[in-house]
């Protein structure tokens, strides 16, 4: 299967010099939508999508051509009003997708290498998560049941296969490395910590030539040195951004004997659950050194929920955001992939902890100011 893969990455090394001048069509099954159902197609771009093309369904079917691309290009399908979004690899090559209306989550798309190995890998994955599935519903019948042993042995299952997940992740990676998806899979491991910063260079130093020069190369080459710096040990990199009365404030300026860097948005609930902690946690240390400045990763059109949030969880220290949701360019400069996250200074501004919640935070404050 390895020898096979390796050949199939091969041949679509070989076949991205190799465009056709007529370009490259995509045609869309999606029987049992209305006739005029619009299907939008979108453009996958540094994390963004944008608008590439709206189609309309006629008899459950559309066909377009487009020219080719330079590269292999992330794209993604969506019937209007939906929230479901099918993702395909152009690779200048004939596309075909299969939505079905009733499970949309089924839907597939065939045409090129690329996306044969991510049909390959989702899978793979389905298999486990369905296992997944029934190791819950056993697992809440136990409890239910009020059933200890089975309980602790459903618990070790579901340990084991979310190791066995991990393994095929990883594995993935390096046998298809050279594979567009492999390095959006190398991404999510890596701000996942699923993989060290080390296994992740390793593995970009094995890419091919062309591989190496992908965007999605470049932007996991920046996490990697964004991880690097904003690691325990380093200087926390310095920011400045636009406070609620929008002037602008610096890290350098609000550093106190110890710092705390709080990434969190008023639509997480983790965030918000773990607020009235680090409440406590201020209002007990701030007199005795301790600052904390809160970095929103806030969407642009959500200024007046943060605000609010802020003055509802009784958030008393600084805060800034850009308004850019996963985009904000603080969260990248720290490799921030999931909130709540937080950072805790020295005086200095070197970077001495990492995470903090709950008791631990509470615990690592009074150890170092009480």
């Amino acid at each position: 299967m390895r020898r096979l893969l390796a050949l199939f990455i091969t041949l679509l090394l070989i076949s991205c010099n190799e465009t056709d001048s007529n370009g490259y069509t995509l045609e869309v099954n999606a029987l049992g939508y209305a006739d005029g159902t619009k299907v939008l197609v979108y453009d996958v771009e540094d994390n963004k999508t944008n608008v590439k093309d709206t189609l309309e369904l006629q008899g459950g079917k559309i066909s377009k051509n487009y020219p080719n691309e330079e590269d292999v290009k992330i794209q993604v399908l969506r019937i209007d009003g939906t929230r479901n979004n099918i993702i395909y690899f152009v690779e200048n090559e004939p596309i075909k997708a299969h939505i079905y209306k009733d499970s949309l989550g089924a839907s597939y798309v065939t045409g090129g290498m690329q996306n044969e190995l991510y049909n390959e890998f989702n899978k793979g994955m389905a298999s486990m998560n369905k296992r997944k599935q029934q190791i819950a519903v056993a697992f809440r019948q136990a409890q239910q049941e009020q059933d200890g042993m089975l309980v602790n042995e459903l618990r070790a299952q579901n340990q084991t296969l979310t190791a066995q997940e991990r393994n095929y992740k990883s594995n993935f990676v390096r046998e298809n490395k050279n594979s567009v998806f492999s390095i959006m899979l190398l991404a999510e491991l890596f701000g996942k910590e699923e993989i060290t910063t080390a296994e992740a260079t390793q593995i970009i130093s094995e890419l091919s030539p062309k591989m190496a020069q992908h965007p999605l190369v470049d932007n996991l080459k920046e996490s990697i040195d964004n991880k690097k710096k904003a690691d325990i040990g380093g200087m926390a990199p310095d920011f400045s951004a636009p406070q609620p009365n929008g002037e602008m404030l610096a890290l350098k300026d609000v550093l106190g004997k110890y710092t705390i860097i709080d990434f969190w948005a008023s639509w997480c609930r983790p965030c918000r659950m773990e607020n009235p902690n680090v409440v406590n946690v201020y209002n007990q240390y701030h007199d005795k050194g301790l600052n904390i400045i809160s970095v929103s990763l806030d969407r642009n059109n959500q200024r007046d929920r943060w605000l609010k949030a802020i003055e509802d969880d009784k958030m008393d220290w600084f805060h800034v955001s850009n308004l850019q949701f996963w985009q904000d360019p603080i969260a990248r400069q720290y490799n921030v992939r999931s909130i709540p996250a937080t950072f805790l200074l020295d005086e200095n501004g070197r970077i001495i902890d990492k995470n903090l919640r709950g008791p631990a935070l509470q615990q690592r404050i009074a150890s170092l100011l009480d």
